[in-house]
């Protein structure tokens, strides 16, 4: 690692305490940017639909893109930022990132639009696979906690500020304002990273890249989450069975390699990870819609404005940035698995309550609900992700965070996929229109009444996972 020329001596204090701040600024303010982003554009959706014409399927795809995107390039992000360095990896991300967003701000087609949603999806697959381990390479372990700490709350900052701002912006300038706010985040941040995160992170073992396995993965991902959006037509019906083949083939090839892109062993030796991890992927599967199905609600059915939408919206990551960080603690103390179990429970009884949604549905009743599903969530994800991490050896604490992150992505883009097929099937390849309300409101309560169904497996996987404290 180049920042200290002698392995044997530490750096000076100065100079680490300064390399410390540089490294938690990039991080934070990365981690901050992509839940921002997610959410503000939630909250735009209207806007963006009326001024590129958007079809209602299209409108799905501008959230789905970008997720999809990320999906297939995080797990070889990883694996190259090993190869070439984590610093260099980040940069590149936050390069192409920035790029993809403010050429997004200038584009009038839906096809260029969502084209570059996919390359901003990209640059963040380098970036969020490569923030936290720098953080890591960098903070001594007596800080590291602290330094994670704050990092994730960026992650709930982001979330929570995204829908008023983005609302804001929206109603007084434009959609594309949010896109253009990303140029002078992102030119700090590369600034920041090349003028004091002095050095490079590598791991000198790793040198290759399974592009076979790499490109198996890819592939199925693709089939899963397109085939979801125009299902029920037969070639929905083919890419689905073969997006899930595809992944059992990933897993046994990753199992031969001689380097995997993805650790696929503690899936099968380590009982407690995988149902841990099952229950992260049904949580967000089941909870990701939900800001964009009431983005919609609100202001089509409720006629709201994108900003006080927004201000609506902001109620359920206000409450899980209050009570994750209290959750995490008290898991310290507290089994893990019964907080996480009792947090899906809560979840799963929200999204019952959106299931009753109709044109009189009281904006009270939606942010008192919109209130429990966000301590639902808080007391789900801090216990479950220590659950995770406590579950395997200091030495695949890398591997697990991974698995995590991509549980995550994949359970946001499933969530995304039956939002999107089920507006398919219900609304069509149309805009949403008062003629279609009425479609539109089904489509709603069906997406809920399948996130009910997936917090009640999750539920099982959560509660059976075996104990952490012996």
């Amino acid at each position: 690692m180049k920042p200290n020329p002698d392995p044997t001596r530490p750096p000076a204090p100065e100079k680490q305490t300064a390399l410390e701040r540089s490294a938690l600024f990039v991080a934070t303010l990365t981690s901050f940017m992509g839940p921002f982003m997610i959410s503000s554009v939630n909250v735009a959706l209207p806007a963006i639909q009326k001024d590129l014409r958007m079809t209602a399927v299209q409108l799905g795809w501008v959230a789905t893109a970008y997720l999809l995107a990320m999906a297939v390039g995080l797990i070889p992000a990883g694996k190259l930022a090993d190869i070439h360095g984590h610093k260099k990896v980040f940069s590149i991300g936050l390069i192409v990132y920035t790029t993809g967003a403010t050429a997004a701000a200038l584009v009038h087609t839906t096809a260029w639009f969502l084209f570059l949603r996919v390359i901003q999806g990209l640059g963040a697959a380098l970036f969020v696979t490569t923030g936290m381990a720098i953080l890591t390479s960098i903070f001594p372990p007596r800080k590291r906690g602290r330094a994670i700490g704050v990092y994730v709350s960026a992650v709930y900052v982001g979330l929570s500020v995204g829908p008023f701002i983005g609302g804001f912006l929206t109603q007084q300038f434009s959609w594309r304002s949010i896109f253009v706010a990303m140029f002078p985040l992102g030119v700090g941040s590369i600034a920041v990273t090349h003028a004091f995160l002095k050095g490079e992170w590598a791991n000198p073992r790793s040198r290759r890249l399974d592009m076979v396995g790499c490109l198996i993965y890819a592939g199925a991902i693709l089939s899963l989450v397109y085939g979801a959006t125009v299902m029920p037509s037969p070639l929905g019906c083919t890419l689905i069975p073969a997006g899930t083949l595809g992944l059992v083939i990933f897993f046994r090839q990753q199992r031969r390699s001689l380097h995997p892109v993805f650790e696929v062993s503690l899936f099968v030796e380590n009982r407690t990870f995988t149902f841990s991890s099952l229950a992260a992927l049904l949580n967000y599967s089941a909870t990701f819609a939900v800001t964009f199905m009431m983005s919609l609600f609100l202001q089509y059915i409720k006629g709201m404005t994108p900003q006080t939408a927004g201000v609506v919206l902001m109620a359920q990551p206000v409450i899980m940035a209050i009570f994750s960080p209290l959750a995490g603690r008290l898991s310290d103390r507290v089994e893990p698995r019964l907080l996480a179990t009792g947090g899906m429970t809560i979840t799963a009884l929200g999204m019952a309550v959106f299931t009753q949604l109709h044109t009189n549905s009281s904006v009270t009743g939606i942010v008192g609900n919109l209130v429990l599903l966000g301590f639902g969530f808080a007391l789900f994800s801090s216990p479950n992700m220590s659950a995770i991490m406590g579950a395997v050896a200091k030495k695949d604490y890398g591997i697990a965070s991974g698995a995590v992150a991509t549980m995550r992505l994949l359970g946001q883009m499933v969530s995304m996929a039956i939002a999107t097929a089920v507006l398919t099937l219900l609304v069509g390849h149309r805009a949403i229109t008062p003629d279609s309300y009425a479609g539109f409101l089904s489509g709603t309560r069906v997406v809920f009444a399948v996130s009910v169904g997936l917090c009640t497996v999750g539920i099982f996987f959560s509660m059976f996972r075996g104990r952490l404290r012996k």
